[in-house]
């Protein structure tokens, strides 16, 4: 299959589980505690992927400079989670009496619709350089879609805003990572450039937003199942590689 049209599939696939995790926090049937472990397990698959795939490739296609992006990659996120929306985490959970400033809800959005729009640039580079690699990225992005969606619904209801624009928000998440998927459709031939930057923003996420998650929970077994994470692409190497 042509590595576009499967990008823009598994693109509109990852979007999908951001709406999806929009509509866990605003149907108040649905049980929260799972997404602890997608947070876990996504954090160690992301990681493995980064570092034993996305950034041989990168070196391998863009050289020393596939270094300097990478760095960009990841300085790019600190800047917006760090600088234009400070101090929000994944899986934030909604306290009754801890509402948000309104500007706090719709900063922590723009610092996540980059973060997404990235994730739409990772898969689609992945799939032009191989689908091995495409695969592995989109399985890393998918992990985390869904508590992404369930952290910025969650931030928008705690900061005044109604269910249906909380929900709202989740969407425009996955409307950005479609953007992404897109973005390196067109500029495909630079995809020396958006696979390093793609990969310093999964490093990013993987180890600044998602390990300090799984270490604020108690006990071992959310540490046991990031390593889960990580044998998992091990697994898969074998497996289909």
């Amino acid at each position: 299959m042509n590595p576009i049209l499967i990008s823009l599939l598994l693109g509109l696939t990852a979007a999908l589980a951001n709406v999806f995790g929009g509509a866990i926090i605003v149907q108040r049937n649905w049980e929260r505690s799972y997404l602890r472990y997608f947070v876990a397990l996504g954090a160690g698959f992301m990681l493995a992927t980064a570092i034993l795939e996305m950034i041989p490739e990168s070196l391998e296609l863009h050289g020393r400079a596939g270094a300097f992006l990478i760095l960009l990659g990841y300085l790019i996120v600190h800047f917006f989670e760090h600088t234009v929306t400070p101090h929000f985490h994944f899986g934030e959970e909604i306290h009754g009496e801890h509402f948000l400033h309104a500007h706090k809800g719709y900063s922590v959005l723009l610092g996540l619709l980059v973060h997404t729009f990235f994730d739409g640039i990772a898969i689609a580079s992945g799939f032009i350089v191989s689908n091995w690699l495409g695969w592995l990225i989109f399985f890393a992005v998918f992990l985390h879609k869904i508590p992404e969606g369930f952290t910025i619904a969650s931030v928008m209801l705690a900061s005044g805003r109604s269910r249906k624009f909380a929900w709202f928000a989740s969407v425009l998440l996955g409307v950005a990572t479609m953007a992404g998927v897109l973005t390196m459709a067109v500029f495909r031939r630079h995809v020396d450039a958006g696979l390093p930057l793609a990969a310093g923003v999964t490093i990013y996420v993987a180890a600044s937003d998602l390990i300090p998650e799984v270490n604020r929970e108690p006990g071992v077994r959310m540490a046991l199942v990031v390593f889960a994470g990580v044998a998992l692409v091990f697994g898969l190497d074998k497996l289909f590689h």
